[in-house]
Formats: C-alpha cells, structure tokens, sequence
C-alpha cells in the first residue's frame, strides 16, 4: 500500500497517472461542522498500480493531483460522484474531464436507482467488502493499517466495475446515453448553491405566496450566513424556527422573543439584528414578486389521466429495457408532457425519443392499447385501431 504525503512523491506518481487511458477516483471528507465539507483523504488507482494521498499532510502540495483531474487525456471515474466533485470544484474552480460516474452507468446497466458501490462490487465482482471503517474520521492522524486498506478498496475494485460497465455499454450500444448525465455533473452550476433557491429544501405545507416569499428570503439570509461563517445552516437556526420567523414576521426585538422554540443566543446576538432586516425587506417586496407556484390542478392542459397513463407505460419501457425509469424521465418531465409543454421535457430528445418519447407521442395521441393478459400475467401494448 503506497501513501504520499510529500509533494515530491504527488508528482512521481501524477506522472504516472497522466499516461493512463483512465484512472478511479474516491475522496474522504467531513462534512460534520461546516458548511464547506473537509477534505481528509484521496484515493486513487489505474490498471497496476494504486495510493493513497494525505492532503492533511504537512508537505503536501495537491496541484500535480488536479493537473491529473484537468488533463483531457486520462479519464477519470468516480461513483457517486456529486459531492467529490463539488469538493475538488471548491478547491480549483474546476470539474474533473472528461468524468464517468459508475452509479450513473448503472442505472443504465440494469442495477437500479441509485445502487450503492459495495452492492455493485458484490453483483459484478462476487467480492463482499468489509464497510467496518465506513465512519471512521477521516481527520485524525494517524490512520491504521486496515483503515487505510478499506479506504483503498473503494478505488481498486472501481477499476473492474468500470471496465464491465464499458464492455457493457459498448456492446449494447449505450455509451452515448450516459452524455447527457455527465454533462450535467460537468456543469458548474450544479455545484453552486443559491440562497434564493435554500427554502425549496424546507418542509412545509404552505401555499401561500406572501408567506413563502417570507421564507425564500429568511432561507437566503440563513444560507449565506452560513457559507460566510462556514458552518451547518441548521446551527445558524433551525428549520422549525424558521418557519415560526416567516409565519410571524417579526419586526422588533420583542415579538421575535415570543416567538416558540427561539434560543437565547439568538436573541441576545447579532442574528436577532439580521433577523429583523431580512423580515422588513421582505415585506417590501411587491405581491408580482412573490413565490409563484406550479399547479397542475389548475392548468387546463394538463392531463391526470394522461399523466398516470405515461406513467405506467414509463414503467413498461423501464423494464423492457433494463433501465431505471428516472434516467429515462423526471416526473417533472412526465408533467410537462402531460401538459403539452414538448418544449420542457427531454424524453422527446437523444436516446430518450427513440425508446420512450416515440411511444408517449402515440399514447397522447390515442394510438396506443394498453391491456392486462390474464393468461401470461403481463401487460401489452399495440397500435390502437381507429
């Protein structure tokens, strides 16, 4: 097992890595106190060779590393790429190309939604791995032995699964699925989180505009203090108390004090202050402004019927072809094309017309029979007759 912790040994090794077709990559991170997630530990391997590299270490530069990531020459493969990707982008400003995630792949292969890594080694390799180090802090020095090699196996077995994914996918002429997905992991937007957006990741149950548009700004007030502060959002305030803000809309020092579940260093700090600004500015915000909301109910295009049928027949084509119905298409998009609206949904796009849009065209159009075969137990679909 090699692991670098001097930048002299990065470079030999990056030197290396630069001549492969690809190489796998995996990160160790915290994410328990801050906002920004901490980078512990990388893992990396290619066809003959593999190590670990300490970026808490004292003489570490990891350029030589992110010069690997940014070389268009060597293809880089994660699984569950999302958050590795939005660390290595923090840390450079740049996503790794060209990118090819294993989960992703998956759901093309016929694994399912969303498939974990140890279940994917298990079901192409035959291999069980050991998860017995899988909380481990990754911050603390020195790491064992066997924390190490766990560590280690997240890669070196990614270099198989890869390679069964792209005989695969080339056999079943399916590489070209994948581009859309990776395109949008090679988005820089993806990575950059919007205050203005944070309250969307609230529960609520409200429908009503002004009182969410309360929310929206009180959300984005929080969000930013949080990054500036880089801590969890939750330790800046509470969702639930949040909430309470937005339904009161406190403006002086008193009515947020009666307000439930408020902590007392909130009230007796410079949150308090910002508190009350975000709630003035917001109710100066113009009704036209508010939250607007997507109701279907109240769309005279949309179709629930139509909506339930697509449905059914994205489940149909799912199982057919082997691949998860969410890669072929959103709800968001089954909506859009229940509603008329060809010009939001992409199942009308690429690979996704010709195995799912042709058929959700004929269905909306009333050129498609679905029925129940009592014999065989299945369902069937033909050409309606008119």
């Amino acid at each position: 097992m090699k692991l670098i912790e001097k930048t002299k040994d990065l470079k030999s090794f990056c030197k290396e890595l630069s001549t492969q077709k690809f190489i796998t990559v995996d990160l160790e991170f915290l994410r328990e106190k801050t906002y920004y997630a901490k980078l512990c530990l990388i893992q990396v391997a290619y066809k003959g060779d593999s190590a670990i590299i300490d970026p808490l270490a004292e003489d570490i530069d990891l350029t030589p590393f992110f010069e690997v990531l940014d070389n268009k020459r060597v293809l880089k493969i994660f699984h569950s790429s999302r958050q590795d990707i939005e660390i290595i982008y923090n840390l450079t400003g740049k996503i790794p190309s060209p990118l090819f995630d294993t989960q992703i792949a998956a759901m093309v292969c016929g694994f399912g939604e969303s498939v974990g890594y140890e279940s994917l080694v298990k079901k192409i390799l035959k291999t069980d791995l050991d998860k017995t180090y899988r909380l481990s802090n990754w911050s603390k020095r020195p790491l064992d032995d066997t924390q190490l090699e766990y560590a280690l196996s997240d890669v070196t077995h990614l270099v198989n699964v890869y390679e069964y994914m792209r005989d695969y996918l080339e056999k079943n002429n399916r590489i070209h699925w994948l581009d859309e997905e990776m395109e949008h992991l090679m988005d820089p937007e993806t990575y950059i989180t919007n205050p203005e957006e944070a309250w969307q990741k609230i529960k609520h149950r409200s429908h009503n505009p002004k009182y969410l548009t309360m929310l929206r700004e009180l959300a984005a007030w929080r969000e930013r203090r949080a990054q500036r502060k880089n801590v969890l959002r939750q330790s800046v305030i509470k969702d639930e108390a949040l909430l309470n803000i937005a339904a009161v809309a406190p403006e002086t020092h008193e009515e947020l004090e009666e307000i439930r579940n408020m902590r007392k260093d909130i009230l007796s700090g410079k949150i308090a202050d910002e508190i009350i600004e975000t709630v003035k500015k917001a109710k100066e915000i113009s009704p036209e402004n508010y939250v607007k909301l997507k109701n279907e109910k109240t769309n005279p295009a949309f179709s629930f019927a139509l909506y339930e049928l697509l449905k059914l027949l994205l489940k149909i084509i799912s199982q057919e072809k082997g691949v998860v119905a969410k890669l072929i298409a959103s709800d968001e998009d089954i909506k859009e094309f229940s509603s008329a609206n060809d010009d939001e949904t992409s199942i009308l796009k690429g690979w996704r017309y010709e195995i799912f849009g042709k058929e959700a065209l004929k269905l909306r159009e009333g050129k498609i029979d679905i029925s129940y075969n009592p014999k065989k137990k299945n369902i069937n679909m033909k050409e309606a007759s008119v």
